[in-house]
């Protein structure tokens, strides 16, 4: 029996007594997955990306792992959410336009002691100063910086679309507009590497372009890791107790760490480990969060219909975005219609030894957002559930 023919037999037998639609979280294979991630960044703490989990439970239980320190928050309502929920260093990795959040963070002494907010213009300091309402808290700032490649005189770009804050000197810039503004304080930079921390380099049957990502992404750590060290410098003579300089991503954890002007890590797609995290040479890991769609028909040979399944992650649209049936081995989509809204048709001869109501496993595209889906996460343990606990939408939040 393969090792995947085994989990499916756990999995299986730790649902037996549940109808599918259902989500699951091998809790085995997440607390490998913490272990490896903290191995990997070299002592220095990995700030847990909430979006790639959103499920409090599990935030908690990474957190209490050595290794592990702080959140980073995805919106200002989820921060001040976790912040109330009793987590004390929350940073939020996005601007925000949010008047009414910004008003009661900037009134509570708790809120506002717990939550970094993120800014890359001057015009987000200035929304939020007009958005206190009479509150006089500090407001923890942090800055980001660009951390694109630029080839060829800036005619190539490679990375997301983030902030505008590319040298230096503009980073300096914005910190001076923060020293000098009453009501803030900047404590932080963030630089988010996504072209080589979230883009695999090892891409199943595809060797010549597996090897042109290897070589930008040398090109552009090299180029990145002398820049951050130049843009903390500077802005380290503007504001000499800056708390935290992070950076990474589950993709690139331990070459982020080897930067001595990186203070923390930020990963948390490492933990569940979605289809989109197969294709690397730098880790392994364990895929963790899984779910699983009830067989409802049998068409013919070599078919079989699962209810629902149509579970597209974000992102530019294309086949790497949908789920990918993982258990049994050997299903496949039929190109016709893909992962269906009502109903998904399966492909392969594994089909053939399936029966109505018995359960298909899928892999997410992408970490988190499969929480979006489901109101609750079964906890397996070996064989058995251990918990079950709820995601955000199970808490009846939905902050995107």
């Amino acid at each position: 029996m393969t090792a995947r023919a085994a989990d499916r037999t756990r999995y299986n037998r730790a649902t037996a007594h549940l109808d599918a639609p259902l989500a699951v979280v091998d809790l085995d294979a997440f607390d490998d997955n913490a272990a490896d991630l903290v191995a990997r960044a070299g002592g220095k703490p990995i700030r847990v990306a909430s979006k790639s989990v959103r499920c409090r439970a599990l935030l908690e239980r990474v957190l209490a792992r050595p290794g592990f320190a702080g959140i980073m928050s995805f919106t200002l309502a989820e921060s001040l959410w976790l912040a109330r929920a009793g987590f004390d260093d929350v940073l939020l990795a996005y601007p925000s336009a949010d008047r009414a959040a910004f008003a009661e963070l900037a009134a509570d002494p708790k809120l506002a002691a717990a939550v970094t907010v993120m800014v890359d213009d001057p015009s987000q300091l200035e929304l939020i100063d007009a958005s206190r309402a009479g509150g006089q808290e500090e407001i923890r700032v942090c800055l980001e910086l660009d951390t694109s490649l630029r080839l060829l005189g800036g005619r190539i770009r490679i990375g997301a679309l983030r902030s505008p804050l590319r040298s230096p000197a503009q980073l300096a810039e914005l910190a001076r507009s923060v020293a000098r503004r009453p009501g803030f304080r900047l404590v932080g930079l963030m630089a988010y590497e996504g072209h080589v921390a979230g883009v695999g380099d090892a891409l199943a049957g595809r060797p010549l372009r597996s090897r042109a990502i290897r070589l930008m992404q040398a090109t552009a750590r090299k180029e990145l890791a002398a820049r951050r060290a130049e843009v903390v410098r500077t802005v380290r003579a503007v504001a000499p107790e800056l708390e935290f300089v992070n950076g990474g991503g589950t993709g690139s954890v331990q070459h982020t760490a080897a930067e001595a002007a990186v203070t923390e890590i930020a990963a948390g797609s490492g933990l569940y480990v979605p289809r989109l995290f197969d294709n690397y040479t730098s880790f392994s890991a364990r895929p963790a969060a899984l779910f699983a769609q009830p067989v409802v028909r049998r068409p013919g040979v070599g078919v079989v219909t699962v209810l629902g399944g149509g579970y597209p992650a974000s992102g530019a649209a294309g086949a790497d975005r949908s789920p990918v049936p993982y258990l049994p081995e050997g299903l496949r989509y039929d190109p016709q219609e893909g992962a269906g809204e009502v109903q998904t048709p399966l492909l392969g001869s594994p089909a053939d030894d399936l029966l109505i109501g018995d359960k298909v496993w899928f892999r997410h595209a992408k970490a988190g957002e499969l929480c979006e889906r489901f109101d609750a996460l079964r906890l397996i343990e070996g064989d058995r559930i251990t918990a079950t606990v709820p995601t955000y939408r199970g808490e009846g939040k939905t902050f995107l």
